[in-house]
């Protein structure tokens, strides 16, 4: 497994790692067998990098995460989330990066984790309510009481700088994919500026890259995607066909269009770890065997003229949610 360093000074993490979210029904049905099993293979093949959040599942994913590390937890690094309020149907109801919050969050993640210390904890959504210096204050007093070793924020920009003045952050996550570029304008120059490392989730679109949804029928009735814009009837048949123009560049290579997207996330830097959701062995198989491969400059262009930056229909997220994106 290819390692890369998170940061100027972070740890090492595996170059590609478990987005743990879909284990837990975000994207259909999931099973806690079937999921261990996939956690498992994943940290026997050199997979690091676990993320999960508080918030998926409404506490499930971080519980199930706990049973699959009960006796491997020394070969994982934990990322976790916190900041994010939802209800029992996992409805987005608020955002709290309030001190209080913080530090009750984080005790509740541990136990559901079921250890001492969280590896990267990071602050899910920035809340506009609460001065950044307060929260990032708050999850330092974590650092500082050895219940977190990492400190950072996912889909932030405005409030980086001053984050990062409190204390040291060593990751920003956010989603970055052929097919969502938002962040290679100011968010990654930034991260290269300070010298904070870079965790691109969504590195395949949330399955839109693999090619395997045409149509709202192609996902199951209880599916998060549901509800995103870039799924919706009006913009997936658009979307879909761009990902239609990736199939010759994967087929001339002699790999899939899911391969052909994890290693292009590759090619933005060593200083990139990307995140995949991987819910059945044989998809994580074939997502690992793309961290070993290289892209031409000639296939990079093909992928530039078959999906440019924006070529995406619809937003990212539900219009609930978008004002927290980049805070």
């Amino acid at each position: 497994m290819i390692m890369k360093q998170l940061g100027a000074t972070g740890p090492r993490v595996s170059a590609l790692g478990l987005g743990c979210m879909g284990l837990s029904g975000a994207y259909g049905p999931s099973d806690d067998t079937r999921a261990i099993a996939v956690i498992h293979a994943a940290l026997d093949r050199g997979v690091t990098l676990l993320d999960t959040a508080d918030a998926y599942g409404v506490g499930h994913n971080e519980e199930l995460l706990g049973k699959a590390l009960r006796d491997r937890r020394s070969r994982a690094f934990v990322a976790t989330k916190l900041g994010t309020l939802r209800d029992a149907q996992n409805r987005l109801i608020g955002l709290s990066g309030k001190p209080a919050y913080v530090a009750t969050a984080c005790d509740a993640s541990l136990r559901r984790l079921g250890t001492e210390t969280i590896d990267l904890l990071y602050l899910h959504r920035v809340d506009p309510a609460t001065p950044i210096e307060d929260t990032v204050g708050a999850m330092a007093r974590l650092v500082e009481s050895g219940k977190v070793r990492y400190l950072g924020l996912s889909e932030a920009y405005h409030s980086v700088r001053r984050a990062h003045a409190v204390h040291p952050i060593t990751a920003l996550q956010s989603e970055y994919s052929i097919g969502t570029r938002d962040v290679e304008a100011e968010v990654l120059p930034l991260c290269r500026e300070l010298g904070i490392g870079f965790v691109a989730y969504g590195a395949l679109g949330r399955g839109l890259l693999t090619g395997a949804v045409q149509t709202p029928a192609d996902l199951a009735a209880v599916d998060l995607r549901h509800g995103s814009p870039r799924f919706a009837p009006e913009n997936l048949a658009r979307n879909a066909e761009r990902v239609a123009g990736l199939g010759p560049i994967a087929h001339d290579r002699g790999i899939t269009v899911a391969q052909l997207a994890l290693a292009w996330v590759a090619t933005r830097g060593a200083d990139i770890v990307a995140l995949a959701g991987m819910k059945r062995i044989e998809h994580l198989e074939r997502n690992l065997a793309a961290t070993e491969l290289v892209l031409t400059s000639a296939e990079l262009a093909r992928i530039d003229a078959a999906m440019p930056a924006g070529a995406l229909a619809g937003d990212r997220y539900p219009a609930l949610m978008m004002p927290s994106l980049g805070q």
